[in-house]
């Protein structure tokens, strides 16, 4: 699995970092205590970054979802 986020060059370094420590399922109030920040402050940066418009991708391989050969079916389609 890979995860990527998209839009992230228009977001300041703190933004990036709670950013990434909200999409990977941490609370508010762990974040602030990881950065040092207080919770409103964390929130004031995600929502921030919320307003500048990023895109979290995750790219799962075929074989991961028991889709093995998935490649092959969808090329056999197309003929």
């Amino acid at each position: 699995m890979k995860i990527e986020i998209r839009g992230v060059e228009n977001l300041s370094f703190r933004e990036r970092q709670v950013v990434v420590l909200k999409e990977m399922g941490e609370s508010t109030e762990r974040i602030a205590k990881k950065l040092q920040l207080s919770p409103s402050s964390v929130a004031t940066l995600y929502n921030r970054a919320k307003a500048k418009g990023y895109e979290v991708v995750i790219i799962l391989p075929g074989t991961s979802l028991g889709l093995a050969g998935a490649d092959e079916v969808m090329e056999n389609e197309g003929e």
